[in-house]
């Protein structure tokens, strides 16, 4: 039966896990051990496709990787050579027609690509090649790489991906596979992290070192930014087709995406996020509480780190139940707030009279975060101020992250006082963009990183909607802050 996907909305959620083994006959089950370690990066789909050198199968489906895959699945898919990817996708496309790996079959051959990342001129590209006869069977823009590449194949696999990759824009870490090779892609800006690792003379590929660290894979270097990896049976080669260009990796990596346990752009997550902490309290010298607490797990680090240089205690204010599913009976409407407190609970001894100084990663909408104050409130805390362990988001992202348009952000259309009034603080600081930029061990003048969402200054130009977005953004901030 065929499926309405609607209307071409290209997929901005897309903050994803990529996982991808050469040379091991468990292929299948150490890319299911990666995709485990890189559930945090998408927990809407999980799919595996593995090769035996003849031919590929894949398992792709909705829900976490632990639902996805049984050991009976798993012993299905044989083979040495595997990709893998978990999917965080935009509303409205939610589809198993979207789950990744891509997988298609062109000139008597197979090819699987996944990705993490987002194009910024996927729209345009799908129009000409609708226009030019290309039937697309999913919303991904991911698909759009495949047909860019299969028109160009009559010149060899490594030509057809060069011209592909040289007509595409954004941010793209890639992971793909025919029946004998596994490639590993970043874009020129470098703006998702990919690493490469080693175990037991097989190749790894993955989006963060935590999923080498799961199967005892030893970290060998990152992918560079504009390079691509070929891994065959003779061995790994590496091209770098495009001139070389200033770096921009995504620096909210670092405060919310990454695993704390991950080395990313060169970097331990973990203790950039405790400098963090450290930064804010040299910036918020006059704040003074009772006891530090986070909202389990964001603020975590950045309270360590707060706490650690203030000398304040730290307390976990708030209980996080870890066994909270994807899906619960519904509450009724007189359960108000139920979805905040089945997973976060106060501790209301504690916080009963106390003032309490909250630190957090970040605030994108501020919903959440209201509702979640509400409830210390309720518990008797007298005073509730926050620190935010980065500036505030005024601009939408459209280089894969989960807001890409201005109506997403609070901050867009509000001043630091206006937030704090409606989430219902005394007070709320920010981190500076200096003050990011330090914790990240780099300089406002002099550093590696797209720091667009707070700044609106973008690394790689935006199709004309994205562009509308953000000047209506600026006009926004500019009216109201």
């Amino acid at each position: 039966m065929p499926t309405d996907f609607g209307p071409f909305i290209p997929s901005k959620r897309e903050e994803c896990g990529i996982f991808g083994v050469f040379g091991n006959s468990d292929a299948a089950k150490l890319t299911y051990f990666g995709l485990y370690a890189l559930q945090h990066r998408g927990q809407e789909s999980a799919g595996i496709a593995v090769s035996d050198g003849n031919k590929l199968r894949e398992s792709r489906h909705m829900g976490l990787v632990y639902e996805v895959f049984s050991e009976e699945t798993l012993k299905e898919l044989k083979g040495h050579l595997a990709i893998g990817h978990v999917r965080y996708s935009t509303t409205g496309s939610s589809l198993l027609a979207n789950a990744q790996p891509f997988v298609v079959v062109h000139g008597n051959e197979y090819y699987s690509i996944a990705h993490n990342g987002n194009l910024v001129n996927a729209i345009q590209l799908r129009s000409d090649l609708e226009t030019q006869g290309a039937i697309f069977q999913s919303t991904m823009d991911t698909e759009v790489i495949m047909h860019l590449m299969a028109r160009n194949l009559k010149h060899g696999l490594e030509e057809a991906l060069i011209e592909a990759l040289r007509q595409i824009k954004g941010a793209y870490s890639l992971v793909m596979c025919t029946r004998d090779k596994l490639i590993g892609i970043r874009d020129p800006k470098g703006f998702r992290p990919l690493c490469l690792g080693e175990l037991n003379g097989s190749y790894v590929l993955a989006s963060e070192t935590c999923a080498l660290d799961l199967i005892d894979a030893t970290y060998l270097r990152d992918v560079e930014p504009g390079e691509i990896v070929i891994i065959d049976h003779n061995g790994l080669r590496s091209l770098h087709p495009f001139p070389k260009v200033a770096s921009a990796y995504c620096i909210f990596e670092f405060v919310y995406f990454a695993r704390p346990d991950s080395n990313i752009f060169g970097q331990n997550v973990y203790l950039c996020r405790k400098r963090l902490g450290h930064i804010m309290k040299h910036e918020n010298e006059s704040i003074t509480a009772d006891f530090i607490m986070p909202f389990p797990d964001s603020g975590n680090y950045a309270a360590l780190g707060f706490a650690e240089a203030s000398k304040i205690p730290l307390e976990m204010g708030v209980i996080r139940n870890h066994y909270v599913g994807r899906t619960f009976i519904q509450p009724s409407q007189a359960m108000r707030d139920f979805g905040v407190r089945v997973k976060l609970n106060p501790v209301r001894e504690l916080l009963y009279g106390k003032k309490v100084l909250l630190v957090e990663d970040s605030i994108i909408r501020g919903t959440t975060t209201r509702t979640r104050i509400k409830a210390l409130r309720h518990a008797g805390a007298k005073e509730v101020h926050m620190v935010v362990s980065c500036p505030p988001h005024r601009y939408p992202c459209p280089y894969g992250i989960d807001f890409s348009t201005k109506g997403e952000l609070i901050a867009a259309s509000h001043s630091v006082d206006q937030i704090r009034d409606f989430i219902g603080l005394d007070s709320l600081n920010y981190l500076s963009l200096e003050g990011l930029l330090a914790g990240a061990n780099a300089t406002a003048n002099d550093h590696p990183y797209c720091v667009a969402c707070f700044n609106g200054h973008y690394a790689v130009e935006c199709e004309e909607q994205v562009r509308k977005d953000c000047f209506e953004t600026h006009r926004a901030v500019a009216g109201k802050v």
